[in-house]
């Protein structure tokens, strides 16, 4: 992978070439950044421009470039020879864009096959590669999913940790350098200490990239020892953009799709699958059933929503969080155009249903369901009990719900 396949994030992409360019590469960084991001896929595009035989000048040697930990030399390379991405054409690029170079590593949560084994990364190597070339801005749990875990939680064992040292105290194959990119280490426990000594006096030219969604579940030994890369949501546009020219989603439904899914390329494909879903007139039946029509219509409602899948539920409720954001909006605004179409007018039916109190409870609500539903609660049970917090919360102000 190239930085020019990336999703945004210019600035990142100019400060990891001006580190390699300029010999200021720590031999430890974090990629922190939340969900859809594109930490994995940076970090990928990373180690790629670090083998890359045209940056580290093994094309020919009129090309030779400074050396990642060397001293810095005297005389600065002129602008216009800085490589700021990799070639893709060179072995070492095309192996690592197939992800089968020798001296990348990768590491990651995985599960027992069999009981009393003890898994690595490596035994799930075919399904990364499938996985990490397919769903670059995927998250544990479509991993997981793609390995058939079910329910199984996924670790990053004291058996990895061991491979890891081994590995990166061979020497390179190829490369100059030893990369290790290792995904979510929030999975690792306290085993991960093992690593410590490695960190902090690694081989030579050796390269620790993790890549984490959530600082404050990564080990304080390990964060401690990594210099922190900061990656952004990517912005409303730089989502639309990439749907549009990477999915092919119309410029309407991409716009659409782009708010909703605040920054997170994930979630956005995700919200573009199920783009043709009514999830305006099923939200329009659940407030109904729990306003006006009573018990009966919400047990038929609740049987309908528990048929469709964790991640439609999901977006269902994240849909419903957005019109009350909508909502919250549009009590800002004195005028609203009159061309201003289906969620606008349901956000002020919202407005004359609930206060902003109400409808902060309400999402409130909505995210903590989104929790559950994640971790495999009972979607009946779960959907039963919101339908009644959701009752208490709004009272008894139905009326408004019916055109």
């Amino acid at each position: 992978m190239q930085f020019k396949d990336v999703i945004g994030q210019t600035h990142i992409k100019e400060k990891l070439v001006q580190m390699v360019q300029h010999n200021r590469l720590s031999h430890a960084l974090l990629f922190l950044g939340k969900e859809g991001s594109g930490g994995l896929s940076l970090a990928m595009a990373f180690a790629q421009y670090v083998v890359c035989e045209k940056v580290n000048g093994k094309s020919t040697p009129q090309e030779a470039g400074p050396s990642l930990f060397e001293e810095e030399p005297t005389s600065s390379t002129p602008h216009s020879q800085v490589q700021t991405d990799s070639c893709g054409v060179c072995p070492s690029c095309i192996k690592a864009q197939k992800l089968i170079h020798p001296d990348i590593h990768f590491s990651y949560p995985v599960i027992t096959k069999k009981s009393g084994e003890k898994p690595v990364s490596t035994d799930f190597i075919t399904e990364w590669r499938e996985f990490a070339s397919l769903y670059t801005y995927g998250n544990v749990y479509d991993w997981l999913q793609s390995i058939n875990a079910e329910n199984k939680q996924g670790n990053i064992t004291a058996a990895e940790c061991n491979e890891i040292i081994r590995k990166l105290n061979l020497k390179s194959f190829e490369s100059e350098y030893k990369t290790l990119i290792m995904w979510m280490p929030e999975f690792l426990g306290k085993e991960g200490n093992k690593l410590l000594k490695l960190i902090e006096e690694p081989p030579p030219n050796t390269l620790f990239i993790f890549v984490a969604e959530n600082e404050s579940e990564i080990l304080q030994t390990i964060l401690s020892r990594t210099q922190l890369v900061k990656i952004t949501p990517l912005s409303n546009l730089e989502v639309e953009a990439a749907l549009e020219l990477r999915s092919g989603a119309n410029i309407e439904k991409a716009h659409q799709v782009a708010a909703l899914a605040e920054g997170n390329y994930r979630e956005a494909l995700q919200l573009l699958q199920h783009a043709e879903a009514d999830w305006h007139s099923l939200l329009r039946e659940w407030l109904n059933a729990i306003l006006k029509t009573g018990p009966a219509a919400q047990v038929k409602w609740i049987e309908e929503i528990s048929k469709q899948g964790r991640e439609n539920q999901k977006q269902f409720l994240k849909y419903f969080t957005h019109l009350l954001e909508q909502a919250v909006r549009a009590r800002s605004f004195q005028s609203i155009s009159e061309n201003q179409g289906p969620e606008l007018d349901f956000a002020q039916r919202l407005n004359k249903l609930c206060s902003i109190p109400q409808q902060e409870a309400i999402i409130n609500e909505l995210d903590k369901a989104s929790y559950y539903i994640e971790r495999n609660a009972n979607s009946k049970m779960l959907f039963h009990a919101l339908s009644i917090k959701l009752y208490h919360i709004i009272s008894n102000n139905s009326l408004i719900l019916v055109n």
